[in-house]
Parts: C-alpha cells; sequence; structure tokens
C-alpha cells in the first residue's frame, strides 16, 4: 500500500499540459527557495521583459500575480502602500517585529487571507529569507530618522536595506526590487541619516542593478512626523519653535502619491528598473511658509520662537551624548531631532534633472485642501467653527428651506445659529 501511495503521489504532481502552458505566460518560480538556481546570479527581470502584473478584472478579489514582501510595512507609507498593492488584487507579505498587533491594521486592506503579517527578526538571515521565500516583489521602506540605544543609523538605514539585497539576489524568483531612501541623501550630506540612506543607494546598486530607488520628500499625512508634532506642540505651548529662521527650503510630498509612484514603477514594461526617482511635491515651500499653511489649517494665530542653529543643537545633544552611557532608552525625539537639525542646515528640493512623479504617469496632488485636512482634530471647538465647518461643507445652501430652523431645532445643546459662542 504504501509503495502505491507513493507512486499515487508522485503522479499527483506532475504537470498538466494547461498547467505547463500557462507556466510559460506567466514564470513564477516554484522551486524552494534557493533550490537549483545558481547562488549568486542575478535573475531581476531584464528591462522591457513585459509586465509584471498579469492580466484580470482588477479590484480586490483579483488576482494581479504580485507576491510582494514588504519590509517596514507597518510604518507610515506602509499602510498607504499595502492598500494599494492589495486593492490590484496583489498578495502582501507583511514583515514585523514586536508585538502582533503592529500589523493588524493592514489585513483590512485585502481579500481574505491576502494580508500576510509574517514575525521576524532583522538581525536573523534565515527568518528575513522565510519572508521573501513565496515573494517575487521585494519592497524595502525600513528607515528611522533617529537612533536608539540598540539600532544605529548606519545599521537600520544602510545595512538592513543592503542585506535585503543580497539576499534577493540569491533568492531565484525576485522579479522586482524597489528600495525607498529619502530625498536629499547624499555621501556629503550634513546629516548621518541621509549619508546612510545614500550609502544603501549606492550598495543595492551594485549588488542589483536592476533595483529601483524612490527618494521622496517629507511626506505629509494623517500619521506623519512633522505637521502633527508642530500642531502638537502649539496645542500645548501656543507658540512653535522655528529652527534657523524657517528659511530653510523644502519641496513636502504627499504621503498616498508616494505610494502610488511605488506601484506605477511595478505595472510598467521594465523601464523604471535600474534608475533612481526624486518624488518632491508640486510646490517648493519655506520651512516658515509650511507652519503657516498648518497654523491657517488648525485656525490659530500664529506665534513663532526664532531658534538659531547653534541653539538647536545645544538643546538637541543631551540626548545624543547620554544615548549610550545610561542603562536606559531616552525618549525620543520630537521637534529637537539632532540630525533633522543638520538635515535643515542645507535646502532639500528635486534636482533639475532628475527623474519625477512625472516620469512614472503620476501627478503629485498639492498640499493646500484636503492631504492637510486631518489637521482640523487640533482645532479649538466652538460655535463659530461649527458653523463655518458646516459653510464649508455646504449645509446651508441656497434654496435649502427653513436651514437655519432646521439647525437650530436639531442642535439646540449648541445654541441657536446667531448666539455668540460661549
Amino acid at each position: 500500500m504504501q509503495a502505491i501511495s507513493r507512486r499515487l503521489g508522485r503522479r499527483s504532481f506532475k504537470l498538466s499540459p494547461s498547467i505547463s502552458s500557462l507556466k510559460s505566460i506567466y514564470p513564477i518560480s516554484d522551486f524552494h527557495y534557493a533550490v537549483d538556481r545558481p547562488r549568486y546570479a542575478s535573475t531581476l527581470t531584464s528591462k522591457g521583459a513585459g509586465h509584471i502584473v498579469r492580466k484580470g478584472t482588477g479590484g480586490r478579489s483579483s488576482v494581479s500575480g504580485i507576491v510582494a514582501t514588504v519590509f517596514g510595512a507597518t510604518g507610515f507609507l506602509g499602510r498607504y502602500l499595502v492598500q494599494q498593492l492589495a486593492k490590484m488584487g496583489s498578495q502582501v507579505l507583511v514583515p514585523f517585529r514586536g508585538s502582533e498587533d503592529s500589523a493588524r491594521h493592514l489585513k483590512l486592506m485585502g481579500d481574505l487571507g491576502q494580508i500576510v503579517p509574517m514575525n521576524y527578526n532583522p538581525r536573523d538571515e534565515n527568518s528575513i529569507k522565510a519572508a521573501m521565500a513565496k515573494a517575487n516583489v521585494v519592497i524595502n521602506l525600513i528607515g528611522r530618522e533617529y537612533e536608539t540605544r540598540n539600532y544605529s543609523f548606519e545599521e537600520v538605514n544602510h545595512h538592513m536595506a543592503e542585506q535585503l539585497a543580497v539576499i534577493s539576489k540569491e533568492h531565484g524568483g525576485i522579479m522586482r526590487f524597489i528600495q525607498v531612501s529619502c530625498l536629499g541623501a547624499s555621501p556629503t550630506s550634513p546629516s548621518r541619516f541621509l549619508r546612510a540612506k545614500a550609502a544603501a543607494d549606492e550598495a543595492i546598486l551594485r549588488v542589483l542593478p536592476e533595483a529601483s530607488i524612490m527618494r521622496p520628500s517629507t511626506m505629509i499625512g494623517i500619521e506623519d512626523r512633522i505637521l502633527n508634532r508642530w500642531a502638537s506642540f502649539v496645542k500645548k505651548y501656543s507658540f512653535l519653535p522655528l529652527i534657523g529662521n524657517g528659511s530653510t527650503k523644502i519641496q513636502p510630498v504627499y504621503v498616498v502619491d508616494v505610494a502610488g509612484a511605488i506601484v506605477a514603477a511595478l505595472k510598467d514594461d521594465g523601464s523604471s528598473m535600474g534608475k533612481v526617482y526624486e518624488l518632491g511635491g508640486p510646490e517648493i515651500f519655506t520651512v516658515h511658509q509650511l507652519a503657516e499653511l498648518m497654523y491657517d489649517t488648525i485656525r490659530e494665530w500664529p506665534h513663532y520662537v526664532n531658534v538659531p542653529f547653534s541653539i538647536a543643537k545645544a538643546i538637541a545633544s543631551p540626548r545624543e551624548i547620554l544615548l549610550h552611557k545610561v542603562p536606559f532608552p531616552l525618549p525620543t525625539p520630537d521637534i529637537f531631532n539632532l540630525d533633522a537639525i543638520h538635515a535643515l542646515t542645507v535646502d532639500t528640493i528635486v534636482s533639475e534633472n532628475a527623474l519625477t512623479f512625472a516620469d512614472l504617469g503620476i501627478i503629485p496632488h498639492k498640499l493646500k485642501g484636503y492631504p492637510v485636512e486631518y489637521l482640523a482634530v487640533y482645532r479649538k471647538v466652538t460655535n463659530v467653527h461649527r458653523f463655518t465647518r458646516i459653510f464649508e461643507v455646504g449645509y446651508f445652501q441656497i434654496g435649502v428651506p427653513n436651514a437655519e430652523a432646521n439647525w437650530n431645532s436639531s442642535h439646540s445643546h449648541l445654541g441657536n445659529i446667531d448666539s455668540p459662542p460661549a
């Protein structure tokens, strides 16, 4: 009986002619990880080899052909990228470390079983290999703009990215590798974070010349780490410190546009492979002008305290000095982050001849309006603001009968519309 079952088992794994024809159209590897493949031979799709996305009806219940491992998916950009990948019918593997709840919110973005959280250790090569074993796309979003006692700038932003590129090269079935860097990354930058990102980009292109590099500017969105911090600081202390007089030029970008650019690169015919894209928004702001936009959105009178770079560095330095000298973790730096202050000493805008959103077919959003409307949660809640918002959404439109009476009767706890705010 055992011999018969073994013979039937071998027969059941033979591919039918129909399946073999499908494999010729969609050459996704069915080998186990790194088996029967040259260990260090690059297997990334050559340029112009055709679309990676399979044809289908589209939508979350379709099958795009993409099985993407997204490292750093539990961060700010990650949730928007996972949503767009899942929306087109891709399976997304989400490596995470720490609590299982950190990736729970992502599972709702795709069809049943399409978002797969996987616990991993970024310092364990075998767990990294397991996370990308069944993938044909690897996207690296790992990055941190401050150091901790356990992870340095160089380890997080450079060495981890290079390790992912090496393992992807060994994998044998990775068709696309996309590295998300940072605008302003340069070996000569005054910021260690930006120097580490530049070193990672160089190492990845050396290991995988077909990789795509995305360099987004400061990203704006509901969970961002710039406007939220400013607005929270203003609500707490009634003023905002402007480092270096707020004269540094930046080119902030809406986070949804960055996620769209990554997906557009996956959908193209291979023309984005081996290229570096600088993703900046359509408008250039000084830090002071961006702060004015924040104040305008939260409807507060602007109050600033100009902090010269030298004083800002002195305020931020104690954390960096004590970081490896005390036996306990120090608080996460907020506005006064020493490395970010170093980065603010130079302008961070898109280079003149760089590849941009336009080369990926994306039109980025202007910030004023919907992209910063999330700051409304920092507004003071008064009757005047409630009524102003109602006018904005068009409640009191011309032709609506008894609009004022309807408001007063249904919102009597707020007072009549003609009552002065309390």
